[in-house]
């Protein structure tokens, strides 16, 4: 059974599995290499570009994809009938909750401009906002958000929770209005999906309490960008993003400099304990796989 894997480190980690024969491919748009029509397990890099999220349609013998990441969306388009996809749900539960929380804590403290008040050598002092009492909901409540409430739960707040079906102790999207302006702290950790693309609207921001802090860990196609920066530029609400629309956001994009926000590079997955887990994961979906065995994380809809 032909495995196509993106890197080394992912080979390593499937080394031994009986039945696998395991080849390092990351699919650029060229030619294939030789094999191609045998692949039957498909494991996209990290962060695929265009050609290794289409090459799907050019294996005629796959069976699995398997992501390294929770999101899947930029494949569904293109994965026809009887191919499985599988996601990387729960590996990077706790690198991203660690971000979400250093994010929050890091804007209501200030970090930021302390920051670049050390690197003017300026002693700058004066108060700061703080967490404790603050009103944190989390929008798409699945693992991540459940870990992210686990590492807030010393830090004194109450936390709401939405997801897009309601269930016992978390709302559904119908009532995300009215928890909107309740909250001093809104964590956008939903799916990407038909329903969720541009959420984070002009509408929504303008239903948030003046001086909230938006956190984005999912992707930046959740957030419209224009509608943020005027409100940031306005000084009305804050915002800390792990992901950006466009992304990489470009050199000149408002975003850079509007005030009140903290921008990092799509880092909050990328950490030794995701890497780990990951590959980890990688290896148990194989061994089913050439076991014959059901598969986990099997994704049935569109998420």
């Amino acid at each position: 059974m032909l495995f196509w894997v993106p890197v080394p480190e992912v080979a390593d980690a499937l080394a031994g599995v009986p039945g696998a024969e395991v080849s390092v491919v990351a699919p650029d748009g060229g030619p294939l290499p030789a094999g191609a029509g045998q692949v039957e397990f498909y494991v996209p890099p990290f962060f695929p570009r265009q050609p290794a999220v289409e090459v799907v349609t050019r294996l005629p013998a796959l069976r699995v994809v398997q992501t390294l990441t929770a999101g899947i969306d930029r494949f569904l388009p293109y994965l026809r009938p009887g191919v499985t996809l599988c996601n990387a749900r729960g590996v990077h539960d706790a690198s991203t909750a660690e971000w979400v929380v250093a994010a929050i804590l890091a804007a209501e403290r200030d970090l930021p401009s302390f920051a670049r008040e050390q690197a003017g050598q300026r002693w700058s002092y004066r108060f700061t906002g703080n967490l404790a009492t603050k009103t944190v909901l989390i929008v798409g409540y699945g693992s991540i958000g459940a870990a992210v409430e686990r590492r807030l739960a010393g830090f004194e707040v109450g936390v709401r929770r939405v997801a897009r079906r309601p269930r016992d102790g978390v709302a559904g999207l119908g009532d995300l209005p009215g928890l909107l302006p309740e909250a001093d702290v809104v964590v956008v950790l939903a799916p990407v999906t038909p329903d969720t693309i541009g959420m984070v609207d002009a509408a929504f921001l303008a239903r948030m309490k003046d001086g909230a802090l938006l956190v984005n860990a999912a992707r930046g196609a959740l957030l419209v960008t224009g509608a943020l920066v005027a409100e940031l530029r306005a000084g009305r609400l804050r915002a800390a993003l792990d992901v950006t629309d466009p992304e990489p956001l470009p050199p000149g994009h408002p975003l850079w400099t509007a005030p009140g926000v903290f921008i990092t590079p799509h880092v909050a997955a990328s950490t030794a304990v995701s890497q780990a887990r990951a590959l980890a994961f990688v290896r148990v979906q194989a061994e089913r796989y050439c076991a014959g065995q059901p598969l986990q994380n099997v994704i049935t809809g569109r998420y």
